[in-house]
């Protein structure tokens, strides 16, 4: 079993960059493949990006595909999601979500622990 914590919220600039980070408690992060997700405000959740467990296989979402980047550090159990050109779309709550030794995938409900979620605000 694993616990997630977003970090790295906040109010970003248009144009501007944010890095959040998901930290995992814990044993085993190295076999969890872990997700970002985002729920802006009256919208269902959605998939950002993701990493595979292993083989480090990456996957995005169509509306950030380009602009964001996903790594992980397996010593320090901490998963990292990196932005730049943000725009108000980019504006929700921010989660991240893992998987014990499944593929990398856009679907929600693959994945069976979340963390609580971090917000970024991105204002002109």
């Amino acid at each position: 079993q694993v616990q997630l914590v977003e970090s790295g919220g906040g109010l970003v600039q248009v144009g501007g960059s944010l890095r959040l980070s998901c930290a995992a408690s814990g044993h085993s992060f190295s076999s969890y493949t872990v997700g970002w997700f985002r729920q802006a405000p009256g919208k269902d959740r959605e998939f950002v990006v993701g990493i595979n467990w292993g083989n480090g296989r990456t996957i995005y979402g169509a509306s950030v595909k380009g602009r964001v980047t996903i790594s992980r550090d397996n010593v320090k159990k901490t998963a990292y999601l990196q932005m730049i050109k943000a725009n108000a779309g980019d504006t929700a709550v921010y989660y991240c979500a893992a998987r014990k030794l499944g593929s990398v995938t856009q679907a929600e409900t693959a994945y069976d622990y979340w963390g609580q979620g971090t917000q970024v605000t991105v204002a002109s």
